[in-house]
């Protein structure tokens, strides 16, 4: 386990490097930051002045090389808008994205693994086919779509129509408790009410797939001889579903779980800028409008380096929930 561990951090080192490049290659190619930042009514002395205090005047391999260098010490350079460290920016905005992002997968799977398990119990039932049918749903329409859907109808739809009916916000993050130097909203009651909206946007896709992965799962393990065996000794159907089902369709569920939650957190972007999240997503995307270099390169890395470390969890986890795992990585 150690070296896998060890195998799979040198894989993320690479991966980190090859994609920091890439990057910031591009982000060079692609206008000038110096038009946005600077005015037009500044002196030519202003703006070179400014130019060589943000190392623009620099070749572009020569600033990679000063970014790498930095990033290797743990700096990745100021902010040129904010001229903040672009680190700071970023772990600022991280718990707003990763808050939002386990409520959306709490959601997605509390409403996607009960529905997948009536769907795979009951597959020819008027009620599975409904529930199929709204997974497909989930799954085609997009997001930015649910989204605005999300906010016209709870937030100025059913409040006008409805006497009495709440009206749920539909941007901002609301208040927030300092928890051991986090700033997180789920401690409120007006933090909860600002996140319904871009929790249930981002929650109907991912529970899309839960519930189809789930009812295949279910359907899977049913005609399996210990659930024969346990239907046999008389065992209820609640005890059946509740241990032999949901035990060992637990498997796939929090492997797919574990790496969507990922995705979201990665890819929240559309929904924290519908919704004026204030999360790493709409930073990146303010960033990528002012050609921002430093934040979004260390956006970038710092997900790519998250979506590497949880995808080792998973891994690790799945050893400990399937012992035949274990066995195959002895046997090699």
């Amino acid at each position: 386990m150690l070296v896998f561990i060890i195998r799979r951090l040198m894989q993320a080192v690479v991966v980190m490097v090859v994609m920091s490049a890439l990057v910031f290659g591009g982000i060079y190619l692609v206008g000038n930051p110096v038009t946005m930042l600077i005015s037009d009514q500044a002196s030519e002395a202003e703006r070179l002045a400014v130019i060589r205090d943000l190392g623009l005047d620099q070749p572009v391999w020569q600033q990679y090389l000063t970014f790498v260098g930095k990033a290797v010490v743990g700096e990745f350079g100021k902010s040129f808008r904010a001229g903040e460290p672009a680190m700071q920016l970023i772990f600022q905005h991280m718990p707003a994205t990763i808050e939002l992002a386990l409520v959306a997968m709490l959601l997605a799977v509390l409403i996607g693994v009960p529905l997948g398990i009536y769907a795979g119990l009951r597959p020819d039932s008027l009620r599975a086919r409904g529930i199929m049918t709204v997974s497909i749903l989930g799954f085609s329409l997009p997001t930015f779509w649910v989204g605005l859907m999300l906010i016209m109808l709870f937030a100025v739809a059913l409040p006008e129509w409805i006497p009495g009916w709440p009206r749920l916000p539909s941007s901002g993050r609301g208040p927030t408790v300092d928890i051991l130097g986090l700033k997180l909203s789920i401690f409120t009651a007006q933090g909860w009410l600002h996140l319904l909206l871009p929790a249930a946007t981002l929650a109907l896709a991912k529970g899309a797939l839960i519930i189809r992965l789930t009812r295949a799962a279910t359907r899977e393990v049913l005609p399996m001889d210990y659930v024969k065996f346990a239907r046999a000794k008389g065992l209820s159907e609640r005890r059946i579903v509740g241990v032999h089902v949901l035990k060992n369709i637990a498997i796939p569920i929090a492997t797919v779980t574990g790496l969507e939650l990922g995705q979201v957190i990665a890819f929240a972007v559309v929904t924290e800028t519908i919704f004026s999240w204030p999360g790493m997503g709409k930073l990146l995307i303010d960033s990528i409008l002012l050609l921002d270099r430093p934040v979004v390169v260390a956006y970038l890395v710092v997900i790519v380096f998250f979506l590497v470390m949880l995808n080792l969890v998973v891994d690790i986890l799945y050893s400990v929930l399937d012992p035949r795992v274990r066995l195959e990585a002895q046997g090699r």
